[in-house]
């Protein structure tokens, strides 16, 4: 999605919080002479700080593609917070697998990483960043400061407080996936004292955190349309709270099926709808879909990256695959299917259709560095419904959905079998829809015996493939680990092996366990 206010903004700003992250080993860039004295006497500047927030999702550094990254330690382009986040939450399941040998990656593939692993290691400290920033935002826009810098028009005040809301919704985000990636971790917000090192809470902690936030949270926030595209607003904060409700009984050990149920028809009772086109999800004017409920913006222009789209785009071009017809100046021959995904889709699915890219491939994944074994999936591209390339042909304007209302609907469908209310015909009816959109018509119906909660896991793979949703799925569903679902290169071998069931969660960096004595290793590690 090409839009000029996804850009870069405010480097003093944002460079603020650089010494107040409260975390721990995380060597951050850039450093800053900036004081809150200076920076917030031009009341643009709040704007701009709670830009970057949001840009934390999308670049990695403050200058461009690359050359002044937000974290040190590893490469810029690897450490960008989608990225790593789609590593994390793909590459380790039955759905993907990257060809390349850099240091990180290959343990990716096999569920074979450590502590030390670059990919788990930039991922804890992106989380980090991430909070870190929407509590140096908050320690800067309470009213005694804003008094205090003169800032008293209503006006501003109000816009203010909307921004706060939006940075608390953000903070939540990057929480749950500290909860849903690492397990208990610190617990740090605007009221931790600055080079304090934090004690560990426990999942169960941070989790209740989260729900307060974003139920307190919610009214400030501004309503969803098309003028609060790629920014937080009540519907967004029902789409997480869905999730968090539906992975309740993985975080607390108490089961929330109602909860994911209720916030899902909240979800789905808000202004969106199906695209009518699947294919039109991926595509470089993703924006105007009507189903998106919140994207990681991208801009070709303004936010360029070597990670976020960008990455998913390039890495899953390659072999005789035509760099152009994807919008973009060339393939990085990375990212393919493992075959028990491809195997799942059935013949008359237009997702499949629509998405995969054979000629030359092969379905088992023989070789991880051979990037003709493996089945294709270009299902992001950079080119818009017409055919036209993005504004820029190495880094893309194809935004991310992080939330589709797709989700809501099949989150309504698991809470209902798992009996978390509802009713059978709207859980059916929800389910046919996205089929109905896949096959182009009835073909492809279920009937209620059909809609088993092993149907449903299938159909989240088929549907929501490569968005960041799998691991999450198979540690619900109790197939992540162990020996009950076992698929291509899991645990190291060819064939696949069950692995341990510690492996549920990652472990925390060893040099966070070095710097900040409160916390204990997850087990296992």
């Amino acid at each position: 999605m090409n839009r000029t206010n996804r850009k870069a903004l405010a480097v003093a700003a944002a460079s603020l919080f650089l010494a107040a992250v409260g975390c721990t080993d995380l060597t951050l860039a850039p450093k800053s002479s900036s004081t809150d004295a200076n920076v917030f006497s031009d009341v643009s500047s709040y704007r701009a700080f709670i830009a970057k927030v949001y840009a934390g999702l999308a670049v990695s550094g403050q200058q461009g593609a690359a050359g002044n990254p937000d974290i040190l330690g590893i490469d810029e382009g690897f450490s960008q917070y989608l990225r790593l986040y789609w590593e994390t939450e793909e590459l380790p399941t039955d759905e993907a697998v990257i060809g390349w040998g850099d240091i990180g990656l290959p343990e990716m593939n096999t569920q074979l990483w450590t502590s030390q692993s670059n990919m788990v290691v930039a991922m804890y400290y992106r989380i980090y960043f991430q909070v870190g920033m929407a509590n140096e935002f908050l320690r800067q826009t309470t009213d005694a400061k804003l008094t205090e810098r003169g800032h008293n028009g209503s006006a501003l005040r109000a816009e203010i407080a909307q921004y706060r809301a939006e940075a608390r919704f953000l903070r939540a985000l990057s929480y749950w996936h500290g909860i849903d990636l690492f397990g208990g971790i610190p617990l740090v917000t605007e009221a931790t004292p600055l080079g304090a090192t934090p004690p560990q809470s426990t999942r169960t902690e941070v989790y209740n955190f989260i729900v307060t936030e974003l139920n307190a949270i919610k009214a400030d926030l501004p309503p969803a349309g098309a003028a609060s595209y790629g920014r937080a607003t009540p519907v967004a904060v029902d789409m997480l709270l869905a999730k968090l409700y539906l992975n309740a009984g993985v975080y607390t050990g108490t089961p929330n099926y109602a909860g994911a149920l209720t916030a899902a028809q909240a979800v789905i009772a808000g202004p969106y709808t199906l695209d009518p086109a699947y294919r039109d999800l991926f595509l470089a004017d993703n924006n105007t879909s009507p189903e998106i409920i919140f994207a990681i913006t991208q801009d070709g222009l303004k936010t360029q990256t070597w990670g976020g789209v960008t990455f998913l785009v390039h890495a899953s071009c390659g072999g005789s695959m035509n760099a152009s017809l994807y919008g973009i100046d060339g393939c990085w021959w990375g990212l393919r299917m493992k075959s028990q995904t491809y195997n799942r889709y059935a013949a008359g699915d237009k997702r499949a259709d629509s998405i995969f890219y054979t000629a030359g491939q092969t379905v088992p994944v023989t070789s991880i560095g051979n990037f003709n074994n493996g089945i294709a999936a270009p299902k992001f591209r950079n080119v818009t419904k017409t055919g036209a390339r993005g504004s820029h042909p190495t880094h893309v304007d194809t935004d991310f959905p992080l939330f589709r209302l797709a989700d809501a609907y099949l989150i309504y469908a698991e809470a209902h079998v798992r009996g978390g209310g509802g009713t059978d015909s709207l859980a059916l009816a929800y389910v046919n829809a996205l089929r109905e959109r896949a096959y182009g018509g009835t073909t492809g119906d279920i009937t209620l015996p059909q809609l088993t909660l092993q149907f449903i896991l299938d159909e989240r793979g088929r549907e929501l493939l490569w968005e960041a949703h799998r691991r999450t799925d198979l540690i619900r569903f109790g197939q992540f680990t162990g020996s009950t679902y076992v698929w291509e290169w899991k645990g190291g071998v060819a064939a696949g092996a069950s692995t341990g069931a510690y492996l549920d969660l990652y472990p925390f960096p060893a040099s966070e366990l070095i710097a900040n004595p409160h916390l204990q290793q997850n087990p296992g590690y």
